[in-house]
């Protein structure tokens, strides 16, 4: 019943996405969509949406979803402007060096998450990640307490990945 179940999410999921992307409701496009879709559907066995992986369905976790995307957005502009503010004025600091921070997150697609988010922020990238460290390369490197480092690197981000993966 889950597979079943799983191949008409897929199936609605990737219909969806291919009408999206194509822009309009042209029968020729709802039938080549719906066989694009029918094939990934079986291919795939409905997977994304069968067992365990139904879980992030779940409205807290999407809705945490939708309102982590801005919260990213932002630490993406502040950070640019951050870091053009330091090309722009030379008087600006500039302490680059490597961090170690801890993640709370169990779940690997999470850290992977949570890494990412991290380099995509200018000022800091995500060198190594190790079981529960991450090793950061910082432009302004203004902490090297670990947990203080933590504290301006990770907590936000990770506030709203372990609600959303956890």
């Amino acid at each position: 019943m889950r597979t079943i179940v799983g191949f008409f999410a897929a199936f609605i999921t990737l219909l969806a996405l291919w009408l999206a992307l194509v822009g309009n409701l042209d029968p020729q496009e709802i039938a080549a969509g719906s066989i694009v879709a029918v094939a990934v559907a079986v291919i795939a066995r409905g997977a994304p949406f069968t067992g365990r992986s139904l879980r992030f369905l779940h409205p807290r976790r999407l809705v945490t979803a939708l309102v982590y995307i801005p919260y990213l957005l932002w630490s993406i502009v502040e950070s640019n402007v951050d870091v053009a503010l330091r090309v722009i004025d030379p008087s600006l600091p500039i302490r680059p060096g490597i961090v170690r921070v801890r993640t709370r997150l169990k779940n690997p697609v999470a850290r992977l998450v949570l890494a990412n988010s991290i380099t995509l922020t200018p000022g800091t990238l995500t060198v190594d990640l190790c079981e529960d460290e991450l090793c950061i390369h910082w432009v302004d490197v203004q902490a090297r307490n670990i947990d203080e480092a933590t504290k301006k690197i990770v907590t936000g981000f990770e506030r709203f990945l372990e609600v959303i993966f956890e």
